[in-house]
């Protein structure tokens, strides 16, 4: 009786460990490189509508460069899905 409860111990921790590393991979973000290039891109154009100058149409395409790549990483996280 003592062999079979010390090998349910053993196979309940053992459990518990894989369930703690299948719970830990699962909500562990995902390219982390990714969000935050999207977090910086996102301040990046905050800034360039807030400015007051146009430098010569240049902050608009500036503008339109940092929405196309904005698309691209959403993208490549869908791929990844």
């Amino acid at each position: 009786m003592k062999k079979s409860t010390r090998f349910l111990g053993i196979a309940a921790l053992g459990l518990a460990f894989t369930l703690g590393l299948a719970t830990s991979a699962y909500t562990q973000e995902h390219h982390p490189a990714i969000h935050e290039a999207q977090h910086f891109l996102s301040q990046a154009l905050d800034s360039l509508e807030q400015a007051k100058h146009d430098f010569g149409g240049h902050r608009v395409k500036a503008m339109e460069h940092i929405r196309a790549a904005q698309s691209e990483l959403h993208e490549a996280l869908n791929f990844d899905r």
